[in-house]
C-alpha cells in the first residue's frame, strides 16, 4: 500500500471514530436543529431566534454564532428560500466556513520547528505531545522531545513511555529542577543532532499566572537566543469535555503567551464538542489537531469540512 493510500485510509477510518466520538455533541445540538427544520413551517424571526439558541446551547459560543446567522439570513434572502428545511444545507455550509483551518498553519510541519506545548493538567497535554512525536516519526522526521514538566512528578515517566512507544529520544531534567534548563539543554541538542522539530512539554498550571509567565517568557528567551532562526510554533491543549472552560483556559494562556494553534482532546466523550467552533471564532486561533480516543492514530490535523460532516452524521 502506498503512503497516500494508507493516509486516505487512516483519514476513513479516523472520519469513522470521529463520526462515533460526535455523538453526544450530535444528540445536543442536530437533533434539536433537525427538530425546528421539519417543525417551522416559514423561517422568521421567532425560527432564528430558536436557531440561534440551539447554537449556543450547543457550545458554538455568541460570536459564531452570530457569524454564522448573518451568513444564513442573507443567503435565505439572496436565494428566496421560504421552507426551513431548505436551510440545512446552507448552515451547515456556514458553519464549515467558520472553522477553515488555512494550510499554511501546518507550515511548521515542514521546516525546522520549536513546538511548545502548554495546557493544564489533565487535559492530555502530555499524552498529546507522545502522540505528535510518534505521528511525526512516523512521517519520517526527526524528533526530540523536552520534559521541561519538571514540576509533576509521574509527568517525565509518562513521557518516557511515550518516547519509547515512538522510538523518539527525550532530554529530561530531575523533578524539581529549573524548567528554563531543561529547555536550554534540548534547544542546544536538537540543534547538535539537526532535528527536525523539537517539542516541548510544559508544566500544566495556571492558579498563579504571574509564575507561568514568568516561566513562559525565560523559556521564550532562550529558544530566542540559542536557535533565533527556528519556526516557533506555540500549541495549547485543551478538553473539549469542559466546553466554556476550555474557551476561558485557551484565553489565559493567550494573555500569557502567542498561541499559534489549539488542540481538542476527548472529542469522543463530550456533548460540547460545539466549543471548536466557538474557540476559532472568538480566539481568531485555529484548532490545528483533534484527538478522539488512545492511540497515536486517533489525533488527526484538523479539518473543518470533515467535522461538521462527522457532526451531522453525512458522508466523508
Amino acid at each position: 500500500m502506498s503512503e497516500m493510500e494508507q493516509a486516505a485510509q487512516e483519514k476513513q477510518g479516523f472520519f469513522g471514530r470521529l463520526k462515533q466520538g460526535l455523538s453526544k455533541t450530535r444528540n445536543n445540538i442536530v437533533s434539536n436543529m433537525n427538530s425546528l427544520f421539519t417543525g417551522s413551517d416559514r423561517i422568521d424571526e421567532d425560527f432564528y431566534e430558536e436557531l440561534e439558541e440551539i447554537l449556543i446551547m450547543g457550545d458554538m459560543g455568541v460570536n459564531a454564532t452570530n457569524q454564522i446567522l448573518e451568513g444564513l439570513k442573507k443567503q435565505v434572502k439572496e436565494q428566496h428560500i421560504k421552507a426551513p428545511a431548505e436551510c440545512k444545507e446552507l448552515l451547515i455550509s456556514q458553519i464549515k466556513e467558520q472553522m477553515q483551518v488555512e494550510e499554511i498553519a501546518y507550515k511548521f510541519e515542514e521546516v525546522q520547528s520549536v513546538v511548545m506545548v502548554i495546557g493544564v493538567n489533565g487535559v492530555g497535554k502530555t499524552t498529546t505531545v507522545g502522540k505528535l512525536a510518534g505521528k511525526w516519526k512516523n512521517q519520517g522526521k526527526k524528533v526530540l522531545i523536552g520534559a521541561a514538566d519538571t514540576f509533576r512528578a509521574a509527568a517525565g515517566e509518562q513521557l518516557e513511555e511515550w518516547c519509547h512507544r515512538a522510538g523518539v529520544q527525550m532530554i529530561g531534567g530531575a523533578e524539581g529542577s529549573d524548567p528554563a534548563s531543561v529547555v536550554y539543554d534540548a534547544v542546544n541538542a536538537a540543534k547538535a543532532r539537526n532535528v527536525d522539530i523539537l517539542i516541548i512539554d510544559t508544566a500544566g498550571r495556571l492558579h498563579n499566572k504571574k509564575n507561568l509567565m514568568e516561566e513562559l517568557r525565560k523559556m521564550n528567551r532562550i529558544i530566542e537566543r540559542e536557535f533565533p532562526d527556528v519556526h516557533r510554533e506555540t500549541l495549547v491543549v485543551l478538553d473539549s469535555t469542559t466546553g466554556q472552560n476550555a474557551l476561558n483556559q485557551a484565553r489565559d494562556f493567550g494573555e500569557v503567551t502567542d498561541l499559534t494553534g489549539i488542540v481538542l482532546t476527548k472529542m469522543d466523550g463530550t456533548a460540547k464538542g460545539g466549543i471548536a467552533v466557538a474557540i476559532q471564532s472568538e480566539l481568531k486561533v485555529p484548532v490545528k489537531y483533534i484527538g478522539v480516543g488512545e492511540s497515536i492514530e486517533d489525533l488527526q490535523k484538523f479539518d473543518a469540512n470533515q467535522f461538521v460532516d462527522a457532526l451531522f452524521d453525512r458522508e466523508a
